[in-house]
């Protein structure tokens, strides 16, 4: 008797058993952890939170996020229209130049509430491209509160100056 392959879009499986098995097919675990962890890590993020994904591997860390319990991401190619709805950003800026970035920021601007915190993952960097990224973030309205580096790579938490709470005065 021939065996039959089952795949996510077999006629009989419920939808969310396809959703599951496509999941476990998208994702790689071993590359997305790498970065996905101290990325969120950084953001200190809640299941509650609506996340975008931006990045050239956005599909298959927004399903990461889905598979950790994270059901209210989205990546760049299914976010909807902007409304300024999104409280968190994860950049995913690996083998990427920073001068491309500034077209991926002013087009993320307006899918991010005025209280959002951005994460951006970069491939190891020196110190001068560092520099030319946190200039880029400052110039769009956001203050960098933490930077990290890892084996394979950095992270950059970033957040709208207005939400940060201003100090009153004594």
């Amino acid at each position: 008797m021939p065996t039959v392959e089952t795949s996510p879009w077999t006629p009989g499986l419920s939808c969310q058993t396809a959703i599951n098995e496509l999941m476990k097919m998208m994702s790689t675990p071993e590359t997305n952890n790498r970065i996905i962890d101290p990325m969120m890590a950084i953001a200190n993020c809640s299941t509650r939170q609506r996340i975008v994904v931006v990045g050239v591997k956005s599909m298959e860390l927004m399903i990461e996020l889905h598979r950790r319990g994270y059901l209210l991401a989205a990546a760049a190619g299914n976010c909807g229209l902007p409304a300024g709805q999104y409280e968190v950003a994860l950049v995913d800026w690996r083998r990427r130049t920073l001068h491309a970035l500034d077209a991926t920021m002013d087009w993320l601007d307006d899918f991010l509430s005025p209280r959002a915190a951005l994460v951006i993952w970069l491939d190891a960097q020196k110190a001068a491209a560092k520099d030319a990224l946190r200039a880029a973030v400052m110039k769009r309205g956001f203050v960098v509160l933490q930077g990290a580096e890892h084996p394979c790579g950095s992270v950059l938490l970033a957040q709208r100056w207005q939400a940060i709470p201003v100090q009153q005065a004594a």
